[in-house]
């Protein structure tokens, strides 16, 4: 089972259902207060059995991408469980196709994310995703808050 997203405007502070299946159910919501045009996929709805989740990211920015600073934090039950900081695009010799993308050009990608082979244990997860301009993290261009909830261990 898998959630599948029509590319439309989200509307602000509504949460928007990722996925959902017996083991798992994902959800988001924008942490400013703007539309935005974006759509994001993610396949299998499992914390079972998968070594890799595939992603698929469709959106707008609403400014240039020539630096992009990714900082992402993760709770469990209410405990910070993972603070983590990438620079993704410096604007020299950049890996990534995002970088340099310019300011209302549709940005379409697909990615696997790895963390799926990690054994969740059973319990709420909250996940703020939030993507800075600069290196001092005062330029935030997107920020998503999703909320992972694990219905049964995997052990």
């Amino acid at each position: 089972m898998f959630g599948l997203f029509v590319f439309i405007l989200f509307t602000p502070g509504v949460s928007e259902l990722l996925c959902t299946s017996s083991d798992l159910e994902m959800s988001y919501t924008f942490c400013d207060s703007t539309a935005h045009a974006f759509m994001f996929n993610l396949t299998p709805c499992s914390t079972m059995n998968k070594s890799t989740w595939n992603a698929v990211l469709t959106w707008i920015p609403r400014s240039d991408i020539i630096f992009l600073k990714i900082v992402f934090n993760v709770w469990y039950d209410g405990a910070k469980a993972l603070h983590w900081k990438e620079v993704i695009c410096s604007g020299a010799d950049d890996e990534y196709s995002v970088c340099g993308m310019l300011k209302g050009e549709t940005i379409a990608t697909a990615f696997d994310i790895k963390g799926a082979r990690t054994k969740f244990p059973k319990g709420n997860y909250s996940i703020i995703l939030q993507g800075f301009s600069d290196d001092s993290e005062k330029n935030m261009i997107i920020c998503l808050n999703f909320t992972m909830i694990v219905k049964r261990d995997a052990f």
